[in-house]
């Protein structure tokens, strides 16, 4: 007897098949001993006679693509073409360009005027000493420290026992008023010192140093060492109120700190590690690795070096024609041109990114932690996976991340402002560091890069909210990691290249060809020529 959801109807014989499971309602029910190609194999082996006749379409099936697919089907084929089709695009991109312009890369430095070296040696020798000034500081603050925990050891062991409480409460604020007014001077040495290295370099760079390239490397290292500069007085400031406290949970300080406590830490040699660790976050103790390789450290530098002439023949070679090209459809402000040089110069502008990536976070920074033996290297994360904007600028470069949210964000946040507000500060202060480094080097205070840091905040609300609606669905973090490629790489870093070049050009270019300004807002810059 049949059963109440499949019945057995048993075709006549001769044709190599036996009887089909069907479901109540008379539709075959799928077969579940053998899989579908097996028992299509099966058929034609037993199709001997009739061989015309065996049943192709024995099984429901869906299609790989659909929704109704058991298994996803792998994209490697796929993956390989769209590589390929990268390749040969770029490939037919460099012919045409050699035929056009020919070979526009060359070997001399002449276009580097000596005074720019001077200057580059000058501050790039000059700016690490704000850390030994701040050295000087916090060890002159140690000292005072050790001083104030042994008098009030002596005062709580002697002649305390023998006073009134109302004594007692009075010599302890007057302690703590003298402990405040002392920290209040040593954070404004600490202010001046971080301040004027900054300032002085940011001033040189734009005043004396001409070349952009050379401009760019002394921010870009006067930057690192006035956050190192930062992390460092903060960090300690917190560390000296602990010890001089005396009466914290030990649970309060990591205890990673116990290894070199407060004010032992307060030394040249820890300073000097800090000063070359491939962090800008400020530690008395980091995790160490056992030893140095150094076919590593060959490596990594190999890949350093090869990367950084990739992205000076790119430059050279393929951004510096394109730019030039742009410059009269900017003049004009020819939208549709503009557009079409934006997707141009969005190749080049990706290859070369992705190359200084790779270069500064994966080569060098690997290369300084293995000669350092510095154990922390999760020096990004796999931003290029980002569904949404927030989570590429917490992954795509953690030691800039790091500093922001602990030195920045976290002690707003924890002073009562709203995480709103400080993600909002946060932003403006990363920036003004963004403008500094590249409009100060070109020697145009576009505010491009601030505005184009400051834009992120509504993205991030943007692909929030489509994560919400979206939850974590397919669509969704398509959709917002395609929102991630498309204002960052594909538009962004191409439009902010354009318009640095033109102002460049508009104040620095050849007598009789440097363009003129837009009608609209771009020509209040003028005067600036």
């Amino acid at each position: 007897m049949a059963s109440a959801t499949t019945t057995s109807i048993e075709l006549p014989n001769g044709n190599g098949h036996g009887p089909v499971q069907t479901t109540a309602n008379g539709t075959p029910a799928l077969p579940n001993r053998l899989p579908a190609k097996a028992k299509y194999q099966k058929d034609v082996r037993s199709s001997k006679k009739y061989k015309h006749t065996f049943a192709v379409h024995s099984n429901g099936r869906a299609s790989l693509y659909s929704g109704d697919a058991t298994t996803a089907p792998s994209f490697l084929g796929f993956r390989n073409l769209m590589g390929l089709v990268i390749v040969i695009s770029n490939v037919r991109l460099m012919m045409d360009n050699f035929k056009k312009y020919g070979i526009l890369v060359t070997l001399s430095g002449s276009k580097v005027a000596e005074t720019d070296w001077h200057w580059f040696w000058i501050l790039y020798a000059l700016e690490p000493c704000h850390l030994f000034i701040a050295y000087s500081i916090e060890l002159a603050a140690s000292k005072y420290a050790i001083a104030s925990v042994a008098r009030k050891k002596r005062q709580e062991n002697g002649s305390v026992h023998n006073r009134q409480d109302g004594e007692m409460k009075s010599a302890e604020r007057k302690r703590s008023k003298a402990w405040f007014s002392t920290w209040k001077v040593i954070a404004w040495c600490h202010a001046v010192n971080a301040t004027f290295m900054l300032a002085f370099a940011t001033h040189a760079v734009y005043y004396w140093i001409h070349n952009p390239g050379l401009g760019v490397i002394t921010e870009l290292h006067a930057v690192v060492v006035w956050l190192k500069v930062c992390s460092y007085a903060f960090t300690n400031r917190d560390l000296r109120h602990a010890y001089v406290r005396q009466d914290l949970d030990e649970d309060e300080l990591p205890a990673l700190y116990k290894e070199c406590p407060y004010p032992r830490n307060i030394s040249m040699k820890n300073l000097c590690y800090f000063w070359w660790a491939p962090t800008l976050v400020y530690q008395p103790v980091y995790p160490r690795s056992p030893k140095r390789r150094w076919d590593f450290i060959a490596r990594r530098l190999f890949e350093f070096f090869l990367l950084c002439v990739i992205i000076w023949l790119a430059c050279a070679q393929y951004a510096v024609p394109l730019l030039q090209n742009s410059l009269d459809d900017i003049s004009k402000l020819h939208g549709f041109n503009i557009l079409e040089r934006v997707m141009k110069l969005s190749t080049i502008s990706l290859v070369c990114w992705l190359a200084g990536f790779f270069a500064l976070f994966q080569s060098f920074l690997n290369a300084l932690a293995e000669i350092m033996r510095f154990g922390d290297r999760e020096f990004y994360g796999d931003w290029w996976n980002s569904s949404d904007v927030r989570s590429y600028w917490t992954s795509w470069n953690k030691p800039v991340t790091h500093f922001m949210k602990r030195h920045i964000y976290s002690p707003m946040v924890g002073r009562g402002v709203p995480p709103v507000v400080a993600q909002i500060l946060t932003f403006t202060f990363s920036g003004i560091l963004h403008e500094a480094l590249v409009g100060v080097p070109t020697h145009n205070i576009l505010g491009v890069a601030f505005w184009g840091m400051l834009g992120q905040i509504p993205l991030i609300i943007l692909t929030d909210l489509m994560k919400r609606w979206g939850g974590n669905g397919h669509h969704a973090t398509l959709a917002g990691n395609l929102t991630f490629w498309l204002s960052f790489c594909i538009f962004g870093q191409p439009l902010a290249a354009l318009a640095y070049f033109f102002a460049w050009q508009a104040k620095y270019g050849q007598a009789g060809q440097r363009p003129e300004w837009p009608e609209l807002g771009l020509k209040l810059n003028a005067t600036m020529t």
